[in-house]
Formats: C-alpha cells, sequence, structure tokens
C-alpha cells in the first residue's frame, strides 16, 4: 500500500529532522563541556542522530522520484 506523501510534506519532514540534528548536536557539545560528561547520554543522543540521518536521507530518495 503505497502512501500518497507531497513534497511538501517531505521537505517539512527533513526540516523538522535538521532541526532535532542540531538540537541533540548542541546537548552533546553542553554534556561533552561538563566535568564529568554522561557517556551514557551521549551515545543515546548519537544514536538518535544517526536515526534522524537516515531518515532524511530516505526522505530525500524520494524527492527525488
Amino acid at each position: 500500500m503505497e502512501i500518497n506523501v507531497t513534497k511538501r510534506s517531505l521537505g517539512k519532514r527533513i526540516e523538522s529532522l535538521l532541526r532535532r540534528v542540531a538540537e541533540h548536536e548542541n546537548k552533546i557539545q553542553a554534556e561533552e563541556s561538563k566535568f564529568v560528561p554522561d557517556q551514557a547520554l551521549i551515545r543515546h543522543w548519537r544514536a538518535e542522530i544517526s536515526a534522524f540521518a537516515k531518515s532524511i536521507e530516505r526522505a530525500r530518495r524520494r524527492l527525488g522520484r
């Protein structure tokens, strides 16, 4: 079953994911600047950034169709 997704909605999705990546990068930078950074939290945010990047790539491929 193919879901009809508009270019506009894909563009909005990409923008949203890019904002989330930036937010997570800021969180990582803030955490790393602490005297004792929480490495588990940093790993978690990096894993989420990786997932966001995969979603962005899928959306960009769909836009290229």
